[in-house]
Parts: structure tokens; sequence; C-alpha cells
């Protein structure tokens, strides 16, 4: 067989492992541990749930590190309020110029990038709990004490929540909406077999005493749950936990967002190479199977696509370049209604898939020119001060 059939199969195969393959594994562990929980139980006849204690409210710091953030800030810092968690025990550190006894505003001269700044914060507050959110987040009334009740376990070390993203004025969220349905099912199945490893910046709490990150990166949201997770802390996924946050109102705006998270996956990706060592068991599978095929999945495209090419005097693969041509065509067309203000309808899952998967390719070329810093501005936000409330 020729080395580029054999390389061309590999990265397709690689590709529709982590798409369809890794999610079809996890919901079959799943379906195992769950029925292992159920025989225990019918065998010992013990509560279903772990006790927690009774009005367990720590004090809690709300944490945000803001910059040119004028359009919703002060929103933010209402609905902050808001929500139901004890007054007395919240504590919101929010940077920006409103005054409130509860608030405590710290100016850095010197822009130094999200995680430093949070590590700073941290550092100025005696809360057992910190939670860390984005100032263009509206957090529902109930998400600060659902992320909380979790660390009356003393084994849990970090709560993420559930990012329910709602469409800007002129958006077309319908394919970026499924994928991210998508990611929720994989975290939810990833929870129930405790290998939750990443997190959602916008809505992210964690137990003080384990902020200390040893690694920056623009990345944040996962950088800090991965290390609490291998330092052999549960890092917990709670869907009820909701925030909701604005999808970017223009194409280009999501796609510059994507880059620079592309940008911060490699970032982890090779600051983090130790987690991958298969002697930690179910943890590596998992980071492997969901993040590391993931970020390489536009380097198996492109790898995949030269091969066909090379092989294209064959019938099977003048088919196989055939469809890669189609598909890649359809998103380019996707993509031209989108520009010319029309939705893309059926192409917005190729389209989709495709500039997602160009902005990780970009992203690893900017990773690795060393463009990339802690430092980025800000996505392009719309005033919506309904989110107040």
């Amino acid at each position: 067989m020729p080395a580029a059939e054999v390389i061309f199969w590999i990265c397709t195969c690689a590709v529709v492992y982590n798409y369809a393959g890794y999610p079809l594994m996890l919901f079959v562990l799943s379906v195992l541990s769950q029925a292992k929980s159920d025989l225990f139980f019918l065998i010992r006849r013990g509560g279903r749930r772990c006790p927690q204690p009774a009005h367990y409210t720590p004090r809690v710091a709300v944490l945000m590190s803001v910059h040119n953030e004028e359009a919703v800030i002060q929103a933010k810092v209402k609905n902050t309020f808001d929500t139901d968690y004890s007054p007395d025990h919240l504590d919101p550190e929010l940077l920006n110029e409103m005054q409130s006894s509860q608030l405590r505003v710290f100016h850095f001269h010197n822009r130094r990038g999200k995680l430093p700044v949070l590590c700073s914060l941290a550092e100025q507050t005696s809360a057992e709990i910190i939670v860390i959110t984005d100032a263009n987040t509206k957090l529902e009334r109930s998400c600060i004490r659902n992320l909380v009740r979790h660390f009356a376990d003393p084994r849990v070390g970090a709560v993420s929540g559930e990012e329910s993203r709602v469409a800007a004025p002129g958006s077309d969220p319908a394919a970026e909406s499924l994928y991210w349905r998508y990611e929720s099912a994989l975290k939810l199945l990833e929870n129930r077999l405790n290998c939750t490893l990443g997190g959602n910046g916008s809505v992210l709490a964690v137990r003080r005493s384990l902020f200390h990150p040893k690694k920056h990166s623009i990345i944040e949201d996962f950088q800090i749950p991965l290390e609490i997770r291998f330092k052999g802390y549960r890092v917990i996924y709670d869907p009820e936990a909701v925030a909701i946050e604005e999808i970017a109102p223009t194409l280009s705006a999501q796609f510059a967002r994507r880059v620079r998270i592309g940008a911060g996956n490699y970032q982890t990706l090779f600051a983090n190479l130790e987690c991958l060592n298969p002697l930690k068991g179910l943890l590596a599978f998992c980071f492997f199977s969901h993040r590391v095929l993931r970020w390489l999945a536009p380097l198996l495209l492109l790898v995949g696509f030269i091969c066909s090419v090379v092989m294209i005097k064959r019938l099977d693969f003048a088919i196989l370049f055939i469809a890669q041509c189609a598909f890649y065509l359809s998103a380019f067309i996707g993509y031209w209604r989108k520009k010319q203000g029309k939705p893309a309808r059926l192409l917005s899952a190729p389209l989709h898939f495709c500039l997602m998967n160009l902005a990780m390719l970009l992203g690893f070329l900017r990773y690795l020119s060393g463009q990339q810093k802690l430092t980025w501005n800000s996505t392009p936000r719309t005033t919506r001060p309904e989110t107040a409330g």
C-alpha cells in the first residue's frame, strides 16, 4: 500500500474518531459507569447522592479582568449583584469605576493578560471560592449558588458552568449553536466519567487555595482546571450553572476570536505534554481524544487533502478528492452568502466546520511565529441593557 494512502486513511480516521468515534465511546463508557453505580446501589442500598452540609455558603469573590468594556460593564455589575447567592458572602472584585461597599477596584497601568490579572486579584481576597467571569456574560440568578454547592465536597477543586450563546442582532447562530450543544454533550459525558479537564472562562469557580497556576496561557479556562485536575482534585461540569454570552456580531469578529483561541490551544498543548502520559489513564485518553485531536484536526485535514491529490490517478481517490472539493466549495458558497447578508442555511454546517479549522490552522501559525501574546483586544460588543436584570 502506498505511503500516501496510509497517511490519508490515518488522517481521515483520526478526524472521524475525534468528531464521532470518541463521543460514541464516551456514551458507551458512561452507560457502563451508570450500570456499575446502579449495581452498587442495589447491593448497598445507600443514598443515591452524597449528602451535602446544610446551608453551605462559603465566602465567594467574583473576579473579572476588564479592558475597554465600557459598553457592558455597568450591566454586568448589576447582574452579578442580582444573583441569588447570599449578599453577605458575595464579594465582587470587578475592575471598573463603579462604587459599592461590596466592590473593590484594582487598576493595572500595564496590560499583562487575563490570567496574570486574575492571579493578582486572587491574592487580594480571603474568600474560600473565587468565581471567574467575563464582562459580556450574564449570570443566571442561581448560577453562583449552583457553582458553589459542589465545593462542600473537599475533593472538588474547580467547577465549570454552562455557557449559553445567544445571537447578536444580524448574526446567524445556527451552526455555532449546534456545535455548542455537541460540546456540551461531550462535557456532560466526560463529567460522568470524572474526566472533565477544561472549563468555561465566563463561568468558572475555583477553590482559592488551589488557584496557583504555574503556566500562563491565554486559554486560562483550560489551563487552570487542567492543573487542578492533575493535582488529584475533581473538576466538575454543572450544566445548571448557566451563563449567557452573546455571539460576536460579525463573521470577522467571530473568526478573529477563534484564531486567538486556536493559538492559545497550542500554547496549552505544548506546555502540558506531560498530561499525555499513558500512565495517567483515562484522563490522558480523554485529553488526547477530545482536545489534542481537535487541535490537530486542521493539520490532519490538510495532510489528508494533499495525499488525495497525490493519489488522484486512482478512481477511488479521485472520488474522494471531488468529495472534499465539493465540501469545501459548499463552505465557500456559505461564506459568500453570509458576506452578502444572506443566511447560509444548509451550508452553515460546512461553513462553521471549515472556518473553525481554518482559524485553528492560522492560530497554529501564530503560535509558531510567537505573535500571540497574553493580551488581546476584546471582541466588539453590542449594548444590551436588558442583560442587566
